[in-house]
């Protein structure tokens, strides 16, 4: 590891101390936290176990495993890739590099389509672009009587999808579908959901060195403006929707006007633009006539 060295002994609270300082002098926003969630990772238990147990020596093994997970986020791998998992409205899903980490701003989204589809009717909602999967699965697992339709262009993103559904016991209500967005889909939906690429091609490179080295640029880059995808969408999506269906988008700050614009030439109602709990811009909601 570099820096301070540890003693012969290396305890819990030992490496907890000694991390949280490594990854303070890298600049790492939560240090003890993340500390913390590497080494419970590393010990196969969870974090409580840590504190019920500060003064337990790591074995040499352990230490090589943590030693070289701490390295990665070190140099900037995200703390998610290393453990290969996230918490997403209360589910469990796994992440790894082809997909896009999920955000909160998502969980938000989520809970939208929540309260746009009824639960005691059949549904059909469309995720496009569904990553690991975590929006789909979640409508699946929450709605007891929708059935997803699953898209994405990467085969790579739909094999974790799939996992993520068969962790989730919601395998039977989703159908997964390689497609370039509508390129494939048939039929119409109740809700199409979407977290498309909404990165301005110029804002690219100003993206934190985490995100633009290790997430996929396919599911960040939106093209001139952030809404070249949008836009494809939005012109498509009428086509595939059922009459009073739901278009939910999310969006990057400031582009609610662009997207609410391009809602209306495409002939949809009622848009409109809501806000994350940071207070930016970011979700879309409209109606097909």
């Amino acid at each position: 590891m570099g820096g301070r060295t540890l003693g012969a002994t290396w305890t819990v609270r030992d490496v907890l101390n000694w991390t949280r300082t490594y990854f303070k002098e890298a600049g790492i926003v939560q240090p003890r936290l993340e500390a913390e969630i590497l080494l419970a990772h590393t010990l196969s238990v969870d974090r409580l176990h840590l504190y019920l147990a500060p003064d337990r020596p790591l074995s040499p093994e352990e230490r090589a495993r943590y030693r070289e997970v701490v390295k990665k986020r070190r140099q900037g791998t995200p703390l998610q890739y290393l453990i290969g998992e996230v918490q997403f409205l209360g589910l469990r899903f796994r992440v790894r590099p082809g997909a896009l980490i999920p955000r909160p701003e998502t969980e938000e989204m989520v809970m939208r389509a929540l309260r746009l589809l009824p639960r005691d009717q059949d549904t059909a909602c469309l995720d496009l672009g569904t990553g690991s999967g975590v929006i789909g699965v979640c409508l699946a697992k929450y709605l007891p009587r929708v059935s997803v339709t699953a898209v994405d262009v990467s085969t790579e993103a739909l094999e974790l999808a799939k996992e993520n559904a068969d962790l989730n016991g919601v395998s039977d209500r989703i159908e997964f579908l390689q497609s370039d967005w509508f390129e494939r889909v048939e039929g119409k939906f109740d809700l199409i959901v979407s977290n498309p690429p909404y990165v301005p091609r110029e804002a690219m490179p100003s993206l934190p060195p985490e995100v633009r080295a290790h997430e996929p640029k396919i599911a960040l880059d939106g093209g001139e403006g952030g809404v070249e995808e949008i836009s494809r969408i939005i012109a498509a999506a009428g086509a595939h929707l059922r009459r009073n269906g739901y278009i939910l988008l999310e969006i990057g700050d400031g582009q609610g006007e662009a997207v609410s614009a391009l809602a209306a030439d495409a002939g949809f109602t009622g848009t409109k633009v809501e806000h994350d709990l940071s207070g930016k811009e970011r979700f879309v909601i409209a109606r097909c006539p």
